[in-house]
């Protein structure tokens, strides 16, 4: 089962490492790993993702807790998060064919960012499945490169009292 983990820290240096390096004290891979500042420039928020169990998870996520630069801790439900990640494509694109991409970028809703003599690069974002689903169709062209960030996510709506 993957878990999605949103984590508030101190945006200082060697948090990551102290909370990439628990994980893997305790045999757990990260599947997908993001960091980013937030609206406070003293917090950054990572989005984990692992393949795990609920009770070794449980573990690691109290050990986290125990982590002095962090914060708040979040296991988002699927049903309950917004997620999103970030994929550029270099694809082979002769003259005569670029039509044919461009149409597969439009459907994606996705930008062409650069345009070279026999390649195009492509900017997607969204779920993994769309994002896998645009792979799909884009290998018969060739990828020529492929950079996919790991996945974003924040919790629907507002837990907190109004």
């Amino acid at each position: 089962m993957h878990h999605t983990l949103s984590v508030l820290v101190e945006n200082k240096p060697g948090v990551l490492t102290r909370v990439a390096s628990l994980f893997a004290r305790r045999g757990f891979n990260i599947d997908s790993l993001a960091v980013g500042i937030t609206e406070d420039p003293t917090l950054s928020r990572m989005t984990i993702v692992v393949s795990a169990e609920d009770t070794p998870l449980e573990q690691v996520t109290k050990q986290l807790h125990k982590l002095i630069n962090v914060l708040k801790i979040q296991d988002l439900d699927p049903k309950e998060m917004i997620d999103r990640e970030l994929v550029l494509f270099k694809v082979n694109a002769p003259p005569e064919r670029r039509h044919e991409i461009i149409e597969i970028a439009n459907v994606f809703r996705a930008k062409i960012v650069d345009v070279g003599k026999n390649s195009l690069t492509i900017e997607a974002t969204g779920a993994g499945d769309k994002l896998a689903a645009m792979e799909d169709l884009l290998r018969a062209y060739g990828i020529k490169e492929l950079a996919r960030t790991g996945k974003i996510a924040l919790a629907r709506g507002s837990k907190d009292p109004q």
